[in-house]
């Protein structure tokens, strides 16, 4: 990047000097407007993206349209995300470690955080999602993959101070590595003139998940609302580190302590799949159908087998359920199709 900018400098520079010695003043302004149009496309195309309006209301919007069930979830993001964004110089980067079933939301979650920081939300070449078992599969390469996953990090963070990082199955992911990635998330850690402090680092997890099923299955069972839910921050985070380590929490030394709020995602009912199913039919532009929609997660498997309180799936199979039987919902006038 830097020879780009010396070069298109030295391009100018040489340029005027030589259409001034011939006389040519049209020619030296033409060259100025060239030169500074070619700045400004290459400012807005490395840049503009990264140059964020956080859209809290966006984000609770989302969060309310899309994202059932999660109530202790979509409070912590908003209020994390937020107290976040609206810090120019944070101490040190936000990081979010999501625990829970399959289907719960999490990706869903990343997205609209994505969505309300970026121009082209997930889009954005600044928010990079990985997920070891594919982008890391070999065990006899980790010391190669460690280098390149600081460099990676490290060039993306150069590029855009504010960029994402998704981490898909974190749980999956050789310790070395994840030790590599944690390493760079302490207060004012530099790494080769890259500063993390300002970029947002998402974990992706199932570890817990089963607690969380029993945890809530108590409070239905009892006839009680799952919003009652409520451990606090610090038993939340000492139930998940304990599964992760087996040590207990706080931590002592240990670098998981860098995640600032371990979130936690309860086991879906059926009445939030409906949901999920009515809020994608009007997605994908078709006018939602109680009766399609029920019909369409009539079969989805349910556990535990004795009461059969929670989709063993969430909300994951519901968009590919559309495409293959959604024949029943017609679609809205005017409305166009999209994808979730």
């Amino acid at each position: 990047m830097k020879l780009l900018w010396e070069t298109i400098l030295l391009y100018t520079l040489t340029s005027l000097a030589v259409a001034t010695e011939i006389g040519h003043t049209e020619i030296s302004v033409l060259v100025v407007v060239s030169a500074i149009t070619l700045t400004f496309n290459l400012y807005k195309t490395e840049h503009f993206d990264c140059l964020v309006v956080y859209n809290s209301s966006g984000l609770e919007y989302d969060l309310r349209k899309r994202v059932f069930g999660q109530h202790a979830a979509t409070d912590i993001v908003l209020r994390a995300v937020s107290q976040f964004m609206a810090d120019p110089e944070p101490p040190k980067p936000l990081v979010l470690s999501f625990h829970g079933p399959t289907g719960t939301g999490k990706s869903l979650v990343a997205q609209l955080i994505a969505r309300n920081i970026y121009e082209q939300g997930d889009r954005s070449s600044h928010v990079h999602a990985l997920n070891p078992t594919q982008h890391f599969p070999l065990n006899t390469q980790v010391e190669a993959y460690k280098v390149q996953l600081q460099q990676w990090i490290r060039g993306n963070v150069s590029a855009c101070p504010r960029s994402m990082f998704i981490f898909d199955e974190i749980d999956l992911m050789n310790p070395v590595l994840t030790d590599t990635v944690l390493s760079l998330l302490d207060h004012y850690t530099h790494a080769e003139g890259a500063c993390h402090r300002r970029a947002i680092f998402i974990f992706l997890s199932t570890v817990g998940g089963e607690a969380l099923v029993q945890q809530t299955l108590a409070l239905v069972k009892e006839g009680r609302d799952r919003r009652e839910f409520s451990l606090s921050v610090h038993e939340w985070a000492s139930n998940i580190f304990q599964s992760v380590s087996g040590v207990p929490w706080p931590p002592r030394g240990m670098k998981w302590s860098q995640v600032d709020f371990f979130v936690p995602f309860l086991p879906l009912e059926s009445k939030h799949v409906l949901m999920c199913t009515l809020a994608e039919m009007q997605a994908r532009g078709l006018v939602p159908d109680m009766a399609a929609a029920d019909e369409l997660i009539s079969d989805m498997p349910y556990a535990p087998q004795d009461g059969k309180f929670f989709s063993a799936c969430g909300c994951k199979n519901v968009a590919l359920r559309l495409s293959t039987g959604g024949r029943h919902a017609e679609p809205q006038q005017g409305s166009p199709t999209h994808s979730t």
